[in-house]
């Protein structure tokens, strides 16, 4: 069921697993449960009682849905809209960044309430040394939380990455990473992670993958030398072109694990360097090939993707409508959620047979389960056991 967001996360155990992989493992059984689902709707907490059986499928919930209101001191804040990225404070707390209709930083609150810490709805480029409530992002995509409580926000198409500083509430840039204003919309940070130590900030801005070091501040390109094209699998990454490196992600084990958005495909680098594809070969456009060898599947325009706990990759494979589990072990690729049709339908049912419309974020709560950013229904899903 779905708990009040700030209430502790629980322990994921063995028998419970992890909902994207027990989503896809034939013949699991959830036994009939009698309780209540709790759904953040608009500014309230709406209390749905289920008593019937569960499919043997995981539940698909909305989190926070379309038109959640958002709280500050002014009045007629406009309500969520457009979310990208999805984050997790230290405490447990959610926050989400809205791209360019919103240009803001939320908090999510109970019940059922979101308040603006950060951005105004105007895109802009000010604000820095300032209180982050009186700062401009343009286009911002992704979302990061440090260890300190502190936020990075990738401000794409101002080029920069700006961090909110959790003890003050100002805002400045991170140093080490800047790209002209000029080239922002081209080449700035579409996407930014941690490394699985904390310590480096993971950058991919449609041409790079580059680590940024929060100590030190250097910046060190990890893939891609520039160019456009299609790397040969085996290629020193650094010396391989990539067509558009949308998103970037480390697992526990040291391998980057890349997603191109028109390159349609998902590529790994281990950590010897070496670059090869294991998601969609071929680099077509298209949406088959689940539950078979993955680089013969096809992709469309995928956004983002994140680690699980199992080390599978799950993407948002954005412009299919899907999302998506490409599972190294095996090789494989399965469908998580969605229908692949454009639409809001099916919340509190089976993922599989939920509307989904071109999700950008995907995102692991830190109760195991599966935060969904469906963008362009301007809410966010929950996928729970």
């Amino acid at each position: 069921m779905l708990r009040p967001v700030n209430s502790p996360p629980r322990t994921v155990n063995d028998s419970a697993a992890l909902c994207v992989t027990s989503a896809r493992r034939p013949g699991r059984s959830i036994r009939p449960i009698v309780g209540t689902l709790a759904i953040l709707a608009g500014c309230a907490l709406t209390l749905v009682t289920v008593s019937s059986p569960v499919s043997a499928a995981p539940r698909l919930l909305a989190w926070v849905e379309a038109g959640a209101e958002i709280s500050v001191s002014a009045a007629g804040e406009p309500r969520l809209t457009e979310p990208f990225g999805v984050a997790f404070g230290s405490g447990g707390t959610p926050f989400v960044v809205e791209m360019v209709t919103g240009n803001r930083v939320l908090e999510v609150r109970s019940p059922g309430k979101l308040g603006r810490i950060a951005g105004r709805q105007e895109p802009g480029d000010l604000g820095d040394g300032g209180p982050a409530l009186d700062a401009q992002f343009r286009g911002p995509h992704g979302i990061v939380a440090l260890a300190n409580g502190d936020l990075l926000i990738a401000d794409t198409w101002n080029g920069r990455i700006r961090r909110i500083d959790a003890a003050s509430g100002r805002i400045s840039s991170l140093p080490g990473y800047a790209v002209a204003a000029n080239l922002a919309r081209t080449a700035g940070p579409y996407s930014i992670s941690l490394d699985p130590a904390g310590q480096r900030v993971v950058v991919a801005d449609l041409r790079q993958v580059q680590v940024v070091s929060l100590v030190t501040g250097l910046c060190e390109v990890v893939a891609g030398n520039g160019e456009k094209g299609v790397p040969v699998d085996g290629a020193r990454a650094k010396d391989a072109p990539l067509v558009d490196p949308r998103a970037a992600v480390y697992d526990r084990h040291g391998n980057l694990y890349i997603l191109e958005r028109k390159g349609h495909a998902l590529r790994v680098v281990d950590p010897e360097g070496r670059i090869r594809t294991v998601v969609n070969r071929a680099g077509k456009q298209g949406a088959v090939g689940d539950d078979g060898d993955a680089r013969e599947a096809t992709l469309n325009g995928p956004k983002h993707l994140c680690i699980d706990k199992d080390d599978s990759v799950i993407i948002a494979d954005a412009e299919n409508d899907l999302i998506r589990r490409f599972v190294p072990a095996t090789g494989r690729i399965h469908r998580v959620a969605g229908t692949g049709r454009r639409g809001a339908a099916g919340v509190g049912g089976s993922p599989l047979a939920c509307e989904l419309n071109r999700p950008h974020g995907v995102t692991l709560h830190p109760d195991g389960s599966l935060i969904i950013v469906d963008s362009y229904n301007h809410r966010l899903l929950q996928l729970v056991p």
